[in-house]
Order: C-alpha cells, then structure tokens, then sequence
C-alpha cells in the first residue's frame, strides 16, 4: 500500500502544481499537453481527482500513528 500511497501523493501534487498555473497564469498545463477536454486529458483529469479521494483516507492513517 505504500507505493499506492506515494503514487496517489504524486499524482495530486501534480494536479494541484496544475491548478497553480489555472488560478495564477490562466495556462492549463494538461490541456496544453493533451488537448482540450480530449480523452487522454479527462482520463488524467479522473485519475486525479480519484487521487485525491483516495488521499482523504490519510486523515484517518495519521489519527491512528500518532496514537
């Protein structure tokens, strides 16, 4: 489970450096790369925002270590 873990943190680490760009620059980093709404950019899209949910089981994992 960790390399999930890690994983996932990468990958929603991207997400957000992305929407630094969006809010700051206006400039969509993964539509720039893969196309506006194309297949490839909403698969990537989904696989973030599953990322991050799946992060949100982190709450709960660092309740239980300090414990």
């Amino acid at each position: 489970m960790k390399w999930l873990d890690n994983t996932a943190l990468v990958i929603v680490i991207i997400g957000a450096v992305n929407w630094l760009l969006v809010g700051v620059f206006r400039f969509d980093l993964v539509a720039f790369l893969f196309g506006n709404l194309s297949w490839l950019s909403r698969i990537i899209y989904t696989l973030v925002g599953l990322c991050g949910l799946y992060l949100i089981s982190f709450f709960g994992r660092i309740g239980n270590m300090s414990e």
